[in-house]
């Protein structure tokens, strides 16, 4: 099997085809690389080649490399992995500094001109591979995307992207495309500098061999390869790069709060290559690559971020039952959360019903699609046929006979269990027997909901986060009684929205909700405790928690929280925990201060409704206490207050796979991305580490982080969870 394919025509330009078998898009792996240079150095020694074109033989050029490549290069790196990484790293900066140089001599003379022909996307090395050729060309494809989005994954373009990308735009330009792994279309790639054509499709081919054709030595001497050559922007020695690299490492903390081992890397080996010649800023490269694979915290992001999630998104936890493709969805509720439903499916092409107690609620909850839409074109990112094609996949009506050929129903009413049993028994009685019934809900069991189903094994609990369209996580929840068709049928259908799936049993709050209540009760009560808010506030950034716990509840509403906790308390009876924090959120909505929504809340807003900072009323109702505790305290009673929880659902089997907690807490609520999850976290740590500071916690604050018997006796046996629940499902 071969991912490269090689001709040459009759004006002696070669071309070389990039086309994995069997994926999608091409992805780069080691059996590649050696398929390309040799393909390279065969164009390189026949005199009857002029120059080559490396382009691809599917609708986009490549994804990038397998990171199931890079997971396992520390494994197989040998007793000494860190030579062993920089030895391979460094192959690859040969193959691409061998299209670069492709055979000049030390004057810049005698190559041979290489150009990229790229259908489409182009994302890691799939445009660090074009980043080396002498000139880039695109097709006008404007869903194509173009970047390097390494540094979301936990690290950096390390196959000469960053050094490449820096000399050719400078540090500044270069930035938002490194540390941010910014993407953008051809169009908007030429402007910045990225590529150098875009033409129009029909025309790519051809117009990469005219200019291989007639490029001259001069066309392909790479800038930072002719004498004189200086970095746009300036070198961190003269005035200006200097003030460069302060600014960019001052935004780089700033946004990363210091927990991101990647992107501090990547500027270093920015910083350091610019005062170094260009081969020897490849090595550079290569160091600071190797130091962040070697860093735990880029592993765990690879796995939980790639490899888990595709997993997950591609069926890893799916029963083994026939195709479920969803067709027609029901959507019973045009609120807000029926609303994005209606949006995300319509936008899949699946037909739907959107449905409410009067016609203008439902014509209101069809509406949000058109200003999304609306929004979109705007922006340019949809078209005026796209907005035709998607509102008229929603019939928006107040008539249940509607939902006849539906093959799923997600109701997403009022969260009150007598209005979702009065919805269900109606819609039950017109829909077909094989239809399967979901409820959209974040806190009320499915199990006590599927009661009031004729089909139980039917029913199951959908829990989309809000909004809809922006959040990439679906909670699936299985009652008790819930069958395999019920989860298929659901997982097909998330995978058809392009979300993130992950399966749970029922329980109270489930999974994600019951691990980020505690954190956000946690910072109440310390506020309740006299810790100062903005030390509350900043240990949670610190961390690497994209909101603090305060700001947190602000954007979710006060309202809401007091909702919860009435709920709970009324559920649970003697057992609530009677939190601290009930105290300031009911004295919060008391007094009106409902969160963002509001413009008042545990922060001040101004009158567009930005915040302006924390409430200065807070210390008046409660007050600072006089000893503060330190950083450290802080952020472990942040971390721990979710993490136990996510160890005691796995304790208790509503978790069934730990990959699932993982993911679901980053995408669900933001926990520590750096970390890989709650899981991936302790691993990093250790069990032991874990079990010292629960205990510590336990001894200070009360029974609330008291160890959980599995995580004491794995600290005990010196276990780590991804071993031992990856060894568990083998068995199994």
């Amino acid at each position: 099997m071969t991912d490269f394919h090689y001709d040459v025509d009759g004006d002696g330009v070669a071309t070389i085809t990039w086309d994995v078998a069997g994926k999608s898009m091409n992805v780069a792996n080691e059996a590649g690389f050696l398929e390309l240079e040799a393909l390279i150095d065969k164009a390189l020694a026949d005199d009857a080649v002029v120059g080559a074109v490396i382009t691809s033989g599917k609708p986009d050029f490549a994804a990038g490399m397998d990171l199931n490549v890079i997971a396992r290069m520390k494994e197989n790196a040998g007793d000494d992995p860190a030579k062993g990484l920089f030895d391979g790293i460094m192959k690859i900066h040969a193959l691409l500094r061998k299209i670069e140089r492709a055979g000049m001599d030390a004057k810049n003379k005698g190559g041979k001109p290489i150009a990229c022909a790229m259908p489409g996307t182009g994302l890691g090395i799939g445009f660090e591979i074009p980043l080396s050729c002498h000139r880039i060309f695109v097709a006008d494809n404007p869903k194509a995307k173009l970047g390097l989005p390494e540094v979301l994954v936990g690290i950096f373009p390390g196959a000469g992207g960053t050094t490449r990308l820096a000399r050719k735009l400078g540090a500044m330009s270069a930035s938002p495309f490194l540390l941010e792994g910014k993407l953008v279309n051809p169009a908007k790639a030429k402007s910045a500098g990225l590529v150098d054509e875009v033409v129009p499709a029909d025309e790519l081919m051809s117009a990469a061999k005219d200019w291989v054709k007639n490029a001259t030595d001069a066309d392909i001497v790479k800038p930072w390869d002719a004498k004189g050559y200086k970095m746009p922007g300036g070198a961190p020695y003269h005035p200006a790069g200097f003030m460069t690299f302060v600014g960019a490492s001052a935004m780089v903390h700033g946004k990363t709060q210091g927990v991101y081992p990647a992107a501090r890397a990547m500027l270093s080996a920015v910083y350091e290559g610019a005062m170094v010649p260009f081969d020897a800023a490849l090595k550079v490269e290569a160091r600071w690559f190797v130091n962040v694979l070697m860093n735990p915290s880029s592993s765990a992001m690879i796995n939980s971020l790639f490899i888990s999630k595709q997993a997950l998104e591609k069926g890893a936890v799916r029963p083994d039952v026939a195709d479920e493709t969803v067709k027609k969805v029901g959507v019973l509720g045009a609120g807000m959360m029926g609303a994005g439903i209606s949006l995300v499916s319509a936008m899949a092409g699946i037909e739907v019903v959107l449905i409410d107690q009067n016609q203008d609620a439902a014509d209101k909850g069809k509406a949000y699609s058109e200003s999304y839409l609306d929004k979109g074109i705007a922006r340019k990112k949809a078209t005026p046929e796209k907005k035709e094609t998607v509102l008229g996949l929603i019939n928006a009506t107040t008539d249940l006979d509607a939902l006849a050929g539906c093959d799923l129903i997600i109701e997403a009413v009022f969260e009150d269990p007598g209005v979702k049993a009065e919805m269900t028994k109606k819609v039950e009685a017109i829909i077909p027997d094989t239809c399967i019934f979901a409820t959209n809900t974040s806190t009320l069991p499915i199990s006590d909901l599927a009661k009031a189903s004729v089909r139980p094994e039917q029913y199951i609990g959908i829990h989309f986060f809000s909004p809809v369209e922006k959040m990439m996580l679906v909670e699936i929840i299985k009652g008790k009684e819930t069958g395999d068709r019920a989860v298929a049928k659901s997982l097909d259908y998330v995978r058809q929205i392009r979300k993130t799936p992950i399966v749970v049993n029922d329980a109270r709050f489930f999974y994600a909700n019951r691990c980020i209540i505690p954190y956000i009760n946690e910072g109440v009560r310390m506020v309740a405790e006299g810790v100062e808010p903005a030390l509350i506030e900043n240990a949670a950034k610190q961390l690497g928690f994209p909101l603090g716990p305060l700001q947190l509840i602000d954007e979710t509403s006060i309202d809401l929280g007091v909702k919860i906790a009435k709920a709970t308390k009324a559920a649970m009876g003697d057992a609530y925990p009677g939190a601290v924090s009930d105290e300031v959120v009911f004295k919060l909505f008391d007094l009106g201060r409902l969160g963002r929504k509001t413009s008042a809340g545990f922060y001040s807003y101004d009158e567009k409704g930005k915040r302006t900072g924390l409430w200065q009323g807070l210390r008046e109702n409660w007050a600072a206490a006089e000893d503060q505790p330190s950083l450290t305290e802080v952020q472990h009673r942040l971390a721990m207050s979710q993490v136990l929880e996510a160890v005691r659902a796995l304790e208790e089997g509503v978790l069934e796979d730990i990959r699932e907690g993982d993911v679901g807490a980053i995408l669900g609520w933001g926990f520590m991305p750096w970390s890989g999850g709650p899981f991936s976290w302790l691993d990093m740590i250790g069990a032991a580490k874990a079990v010292e500071i629960c205990d510590a916690l336990t001894a200070a604050n009360g029974d609330r982080f008291a160890t959980p018997a599995l995580l004491r006796e794995m600290a005990e046996n010196g276990e780590a969870f991804y071993s031992r629940f990856a060894a568990d499902k083998k068995a199994a």
